[in-house]
């Protein structure tokens, strides 16, 4: 039957079980998981080219692909519980997780790729619509859609925030490709379950009878598009902002080795203002920017950011006093002493907030906002991390997503997570994109281009005036393209 007013056909849905039991006991949820449990699940998915393989034979591939990987990742195939302290744990019990066979042979890739904004399509392509990340507790933490198109197909998955993070989500879908598509090839990133770190604490999060709801308006009138920034543009922009000729580099290391130096050892800035670092739980609107002096090196993801900071604070038209927020998610697997394994299993990110007024933001320089976030990253050392665990501890609370004053931006995701690498048998994905899941006015997520060539696309979601206003803002057009 067809879901209600699509044009998405539901052909077949069952559970999947992993092939092995789990030996993996409870895992406790940390200062990290227990945030996300208000938040929607994680809607992520691949948009790919029409299989060699028929459909028949394709749909009980993938299932037995998805259960020998659930083997590996056995908390997508628990379920949460809440012990009688208030602890909330992931229970490895095999309970298996959804697999969904949709049909959408209406639909073309061009319907899906062609028009300026998002199609609602993708919308009907991910189960578990705007599913709170609580009902974990009686529902399954992840639900594959397979959904057939004309000339494609979509792998879309849903999956529970409070269990994985974007590092951990990509790690399960890229093995799933590879395990698809070399049924007997041992996997190459092994992840890693053990709770044994600064981020596994003792406070108890106290919940509302019923779990937590979303601290945002998921109804709210929104558009959305993928802004596309080629490596040539990013290079012409992030000279600009350190104020030099553009040089194109021949070298991708020498970059690679300023954001690993970024995010690895920074020392905290000594009261850099206009970068003040707080949790993002501590809003101080009172406090104002200062100059920096010291020269910093801005990388060219910082450069997009501020770009976009600038442009949308624009959009909105806002008064030259109103304190501006920039969210960004950081990992602190690499951040924190001793390090979390890098494919360490569950939510290992907090979100860093960078404030700024509106005339700051409009009558500085482009290099003059990079600083403020650059700061906050370096800043971001495992003093820092400890700072964040300790204040939750000391009031426990979800995480407070969402843009209620009107003048914040939330970057997600990461141009380094590697969107591209699935492989199921057929070919890379032509194109990654999200469901409805955590979008709000000033939600932005970072992808990396397909071309694998250093290009980032920007998925944008604002206020429809604000988007109207953006597509036409002369800074922000000279260096973003809309993706067709």
């Amino acid at each position: 039957m067809p879901f209600s007013d699509s044009a998405t056909t539901l052909l077949s849905k069952c559970t999947v079980f992993p092939d092995q039991n789990s030996t993996i006991g409870n895992l406790k949820l940390s200062v990290s998981d227990l945030p996300m449990l208000s938040c929607h699940y994680i809607q992520k998915g691949c948009l790919f080219t029409q299989p060699n393989i028929p459909l028949y034979s394709l749909i009980p591939l993938l299932k037995s692909a998805l259960s020998r990987t659930l083997s590996l990742f056995p908390p997508l195939a628990g379920r949460l519980t809440t012990d009688s302290q208030g602890y909330v744990y992931i229970t490895c019990n095999d309970a298996g997780v959804d697999f969904i066979h949709a049909n959408a042979t209406t639909i073309r890739i061009c319907d899906l790729l062609s028009p300026l904004d998002v199609p609602e399509y993708f919308k009907e392509f991910f189960a578990f619509d705007r599913k709170v990340s609580y009902t974990g507790h009686y529902s399954p933490i992840l639900a594959v859609q397979v959904t057939e198109l004309a000339d494609g197909l979509f792998i879309g998955c849903a999956v529970n925030h409070a269990v994985t993070d974007g590092t951990s989500f990509w790690n399960f879908f890229n093995t799933f490709a590879q395990l698809c598509r070399k049924a007997n090839k041992s996997i190459c990133n092994v992840p890693y379950f053990h709770r044994d770190s600064i981020l596994i604490s003792d406070a108890v999060l106290r919940l509302p009878e019923g779990g937590p709801q979303v601290t945002f308006d998921s109804h709210a009138p929104l558009r959305e598009r993928i802004f596309s920034f080629s490596r040539e543009t990013i290079q012409k922009l992030k000279a600009k902002t350190n104020n030099r000729r553009c040089q194109e580099s021949n070298s991708a290391t020498v970059e690679l080795m300023r954001k690993q130096s970024n995010d690895h050892h920074a020392k905290e800035s000594n009261g850099k203002a206009g970068t003040i670092l707080e949790s993002w739980f501590k809003v101080n609107s009172n406090s104002k920017p200062q100059t920096i002096t010291e020269t910093m090196e801005i990388s060219s993801f910082q450069s997009v950011c501020a770009l976009l900071w600038r442009a949308i604070t624009r959009a909105r038209k806002l008064p030259a006093s109103k304190t501006t927020t920039f969210r960004m998610a950081v990992n602190c697997r690499h951040r924190v002493e001793p390090k979390l394994e890098q494919y360490y299993f569950g939510n290992a990110i907090q979100s860093v907030p960078t404030y700024a007024c509106a005339g700051d933001v409009l009558s500085r320089d482009l290099r003059w906002c990079a600083e403020q976030l650059n700061s906050n990253v370096k800043a971001h050392d495992d003093a820092m991390v400890r700072r964040f665990v300790d204040d939750w501890e000391q009031k426990p609370r979800c995480f407070p997503l969402g843009n209620p004053d009107g003048a914040s931006i939330t970057m997600g995701s990461s141009p380094r997570f590697p969107m591209y690498d699935n492989n199921f048998g057929w070919g890379r994905p032509l194109a990654v994109r999200s469901g409805r899941a955590n979008k709000f006015d000033g939600k932005i997520s970072a992808f990396p281009g397909r071309d694998g060539t250093g290009t980032v696309d920007l998925e944008v979601v604002l206020a429809p005036e604000t988007m109207d206003a953006l597509e036409s803002d002369p800074e922000f057009t000279r260096y973003a393209t809309c993706q067709l």
